[in-house]
């Protein structure tokens, strides 16, 4: 018999999406949940973890390692940060430089020997001054795409694709995400969508 497969998400308050921490089955309700649900349909004895912690930044993420995602056993881990290294620059004063990124990024995806599916941060400015963002998170989005190449990972491209949906949905990008950070449900299901395309699960 095939051993279940084990879907790992790790990342920041986009998959933590107010999850239980003090439950490992609880998985918020966000993109996660959304997946979860669809990979039990394909595969009803596939497994899904939510990892997602709010506030982190890649060097949170390689901070628990060993604590967290080395035991999660993940066959497929999702990872999913960066806007929190861009976000600490503006509201904080406290930067994460593209090398810094990705070192701490390099640290995650040598650790465990799973497939990977490496989704590129997002922002969806929603006031003037987050246009003064965009700069910085590109030099995190372009890590995590030549990542992608060198790791051999699948790559969602989800600020480009949030960005279309956006500027041809009647709400524009507050319909996606109030503070152009944390999805609504339409911004969690798109994220979802996003991911299946990439995988290839439908």
């Amino acid at each position: 018999m095939t051993a279940a497969t084990r879907y790992v998400f790790y990342g920041d308050s986009i998959t933590d999406a107010g999850r239980d921490r003090a439950d490992d089955s609880s998985l918020g309700d966000g993109y996660v949940s959304l997946l979860d649900a669809r990979l039990r349909q394909r595969d009803e004895a596939a497994t899904v973890r939510n990892l997602g912690i709010s506030g982190n930044r890649a060097k949170d993420l390689e901070a628990r390692i060993a604590d967290d995602l080395v035991p999660a056993g993940a066959d497929v881990l999702t990872v999913f940060v960066g806007i929190n290294d861009t976000w600490r620059r503006f509201d904080s004063a406290d930067p994460t430089d593209d090398v810094e990124f990705e070192r701490s990024y390099r640290a995650v995806l040598d650790a465990v020997p799973a497939r990977t599916v490496l989704i590129e941060p997002f922002l969806l400015p929603v006031r003037g001054e987050q246009e003064t963002w965009l700069e910085d998170l590109a030099g995190k989005r372009a890590v995590v795409r030549r990542l992608a190449d060198e790791y051999g990972a699948v790559f969602v491209p989800l600020h480009s694709h949030l960005t279309a949906v956006a500027s041809s949905h009647s709400g524009g990008p507050a319909a996606l995400a109030p503070d152009g950070v944390h999805p609504t449900p339409l911004g969690a299901a798109t994220i979802a969508d996003a991911w299946t395309a990439a995988v290839g699960i439908h």
